[in-house]
């Protein structure tokens, strides 16, 4: 017998809304910490968005004292100084190109590891994109509890990943860097135009 799916509901406006229409990308913020716990709700949530194979590849940085923010500092793009070092948190999106060392536990039900060994370019094209996948559930599951965003590129990758995950286990790149918060509107530009469907989509 075929189990039944889940039957699925629409969202409602205001949770569509808060996720997607009117988010915005924030540069400044409200003297309001975000605590730890609230950090791994939202990894709690954000583990559970679909990855290649569940590879799982993207690996987090938290950075929420005064001393880790001063460590960044010096990479970070002039644009990108007074609004990273004024939010309460700073996530590091990094994605390890071992992450195929832990498919046999990540991924049981096949040799998936045997896909990658000896393969560099399979593994570093995995890992970008599902570490990048995951760098934007971590932005959905952070608005979804009540946090503002402030994605950005405008830092030395290479700089970033060695200050901070050098010692880490495995080989970590450094993807983009998300300011967490609460936001607040000084500092925002007015929303950017978007394409309409006809301009960017078919379908077949």
């Amino acid at each position: 017998m075929v189990e039944k799916k889940t039957d699925n509901k629409p969202l409602n406006d205001h949770a569509l809304d808060q996720l997607f229409r009117e988010a915005r990308t924030f540069n400044a913020w409200e003297d309001r910490s975000v605590p730890k716990t609230l950090i791994q709700a939202l990894y709690d949530l954000m583990k559970f968005g679909a990855t290649s194979a569940n590879c799982s590849p993207a690996r987090l940085l938290f950075l929420t004292s005064t001393e880790a923010k001063e460590r960044l500092k010096p990479h970070l793009g002039e644009g990108n100084v007074k609004k990273t070092m004024s939010a309460p948190c700073v996530a590091v999106i990094g994605h390890d190109l071992q992450f195929h060392e832990h498919l046999p536990k990540l991924f049981p039900h096949t040799d998936a590891k045997a896909w990658f060994e000896g393969n560099p370019s399979l593994i570093a094209e995995t890992a970008f994109r599902n570490g990048t996948l995951q760098g934007a559930y971590l932005m959905i599951a952070s608005r979804a509890l009540g946090l503002d965003c402030g994605p950005m590129s405008g830092f030395d990758q290479e700089a970033v990943s060695k200050e901070f995950f050098s010692d880490e286990p495995g080989d970590i790149r450094v993807n983009f860097l998300c300011n967490l918060g609460y936001g607040i509107t000084e500092d925002m530009f007015e929303r950017s135009p978007r394409f309409a469907f006809d301009d960017v989509c078919k379908v077949l």
